[in-house]
């Protein structure tokens, strides 16, 4: 922890004077080197500004949304995190305590700010990355230490011990509370606000309150409150809404080269003209990237378009394609390729390249025009906070509270299922008939509370796994369900039924061959596989099956959390200590 808290000044000096370069402040009008200090610095709005811009690099990356893998998401291969064959690591990234160092050092010095109200903004700012900081690494490791003054090379409380994740989150509230306060409320999906700060004590404290109510922890109706109560400000006086323009709206609002500004609430920009930029197209077209593709247990809890479920059907499971992705919630079709689909830009009918996805469904969320298939091309924002999923973290608080009432689905899951004219959740329905399949503890979550809300929580997760599919949610929300065991269910892909041709998207032209033996004659844009290569659950016909011949298993005495890396326990002389179940070092006397 040390080594990586300790940061000299004059490297922030330095960073501080490379931002200020490429600033349009007149040359004449800066301070000079040699007068920048810690005394003289952050006296101006400008200042304050440029030393705070560096903060927004802890927000995720594009690839940390596109790239997700976990349980709903199956490459060609697999993570530490799903196989569960994680190592206690010597280093850590994630155990890294330089950002807050940053963070804490502008604390100690904006009272030097010339401009009360520029001083309060920007100390906003800077506390909302501090409790986004700090969720982050409760997220990952539980108690960690709280710190919230720069820390010198020889101070003690380098050598601190973990400070309970209850007192740590308590700080956090305030930080969050204070940013609400404190931020400007004009929109803008480019900077944190008033709406941002509301958004992320929405997910804050959904997370902390489901964790602990599923973790058998205490405090977990007072965290559930929280959130319930920053989504509902959120949503009644905020002016955000559901993006709702063109014929697939969904599909669009992701592939945006400037987000839309009536959902999104901060985005992370990409341009090729600054060269930021990122490979989305490369990873959903190309056939030698991971191949993520969509799991056939997740294909098969989207609804019909009437709200029925798919699940119902006789023989759902061996459906084929074609016939599996008619009349389902258009989100379905505005996620994966399915039949009827053209990219962007282009009137080619495309099936499914069976040669570029693991599974068979194939995503299209983020995919941009042709023209951005080259390596690390693409340049459509990246979404980091939206309303809907401020509208989902509301009607999960209240239904896990025991609170929720149709009134609430209405003004908040419902406007979502609207914006593709799915029909509403009826909330008595639901928990008159709560979804076997998503009961179930293989294709669902056997977990979930057991009472009178149980059917409504049950669909309001389905909600989410189709609306967030793809926005680096899937595997924190299991941690906090406790449903790390799904990571173990057989991951299977698309039903086939054996050797032959294959019209995927059934416009007449075979798309796909299927051989057994010597490979047939190729033609082009046909995908050809053999039968032993695709590994079909009942031998000559059957569901793809992937990463059967990797043992998978999730121990839920420690998997919940993250190991604390070694060299860190060690700095410590062992005060910080291993989160349970993470073998401690042996021969080690502390």
């Amino acid at each position: 922890m040390k080594k990586n808290i300790t940061m000299n000044f004059r490297y922030i000096i330095l960073a501080v004077m490379l931002l200020a370069l490429t600033a349009c402040e007149d040359f004449l009008t800066r301070r000079p080197k040699d007068e920048l200090s810690p005394d003289t610095y952050f006296r101006t709005e400008t200042e304050c500004q440029l030393y705070t811009n560096n903060f927004y690099t802890i927000l995720p990356a594009a690839t940390d949304f596109y790239l997700e893998d976990d349980d709903y998401i199956i490459p060609n291969s697999l993570s530490t995190k799903v196989i569960g064959n994680r190592v206690v690591p010597a280093t850590a990234g994630t155990w890294n305590w330089n950002m807050l160092r940053q963070i804490n050092f502008f604390l100690s010095r904006s009272h030097q700010c010339e401009d009360d109200a520029v001083r309060e903004e920007y100390e906003a700012v800077a506390k909302f990355f501090r409790a986004y900081f700090y969720f982050e690494k409760v997220k990952r490791y539980g108690d960690v230490p709280w710190v919230d003054e720069p820390i010198d090379a020889n101070d003690e409380t380098l050598y601190r011990g973990r400070d309970p994740r209850a007192m740590v989150m308590e700080h956090v509230l305030e930080d969050i509370d204070f940013a609400i306060q404190n931020l400007p409320s004009q929109k803008d999906v480019y900077r944190v606000t008033k709406w941002t700060a509301l958004a992320l004590k929405s997910r804050i404290f959904l997370f902390e309150g489901t964790f602990r109510k599923y973790h058998g922890l205490q405090g977990w109706e007072e965290c559930l409150k929280e959130s319930a109560a920053a989504s509902l400000k959120f949503i009644n006086e905020s002016g955000y809404g559901i993006y709702k323009s063109g014929t697939t709206p969904y599909q669009s609002l992701f592939t945006l080269a400037d987000s839309d500004r009536s959902e999104v609430i901060l985005t992370r920009a990409y341009r090729q003209s600054i060269s930021l930029v990122h490979d989305v197209n490369g990873a959903f077209t190309s056939t030698t990237s991971s191949r993520n593709g969509l799991a056939k247990d997740v294909v098969d809890m989207y609804l019909m378009s009437d709200g029925s479920r798919f699940t119902d059907k006789p023989r759902y499971n061996m459906m084929n394609f074609y016939e599996e992705t008619q009349d389902r919630d258009p989100r379905l079709a505005q996620t994966i390729r399915t039949p009827g689909y053209t990219r962007m830009g282009d009137t080619e009918l495309l099936a499914p390249n069976m040669a570029a996805v693991t599974t068979g469904y194939q995503f299209i969320k983020y995919v941009c025009e042709k023209k951005y298939d080259s390596y690390q091309t693409s340049e459509n924002d990246m979404p980091v906070f939206r309303t809907a999923e401020v509208y989902l973290n509301y009607a999960e608080a209240k239904a896990e509270l025991n609170q929720l009432t149709q009134a609430d689905l209405d003004i908040s899951v419902n406007k979502i299922r609207a914006r593709v004219s799915m029909p509403a959740i009826n909330m008595d329905q639901a928990n008159a008939d709560p979804d076997p399949y998503l009961l179930d503890k293989t294709t669902g979550y056997s977990n979930v509370t057991k009472d009178a809300n149980t059917g409504v929580i049950l669909e309001i997760r389905r909600e989410r796994t189709v609306e967030l599919i793809l926005e680096g949610f899937r595997y924190w929300d299991l941690m906090r369900w406790k449903e790390g065991k799904r990571f173990e269910r057989p991951f299977y892909g698309m039903y086939l039924d054996g050797v032959g041709e294959y019209d995927l998207d059934g416009n007449g032209t075979v798309d796909f061959v299927v051989y057994e033996g010597e490979a047939p004659s190729t033609v082009q844009g046909v995908v050809y596989k053999s039968l032993s290569e695709l590994n079909l659950s009942s031998g000559t016909e059957g569901n793809i099956v992937l990463h059967d011949d990797i043992i998978r298993s999730f121990d839920e005495s420690k998997d919940y959390l993250y190991p604390i890396p070694t060299e860190d326990i060690v700095l410590t002389q062992g005060v910080v200590k291993q989160n349970p179940g993470w073998d401690e070092m042996d021969g080690l006397d502390f």
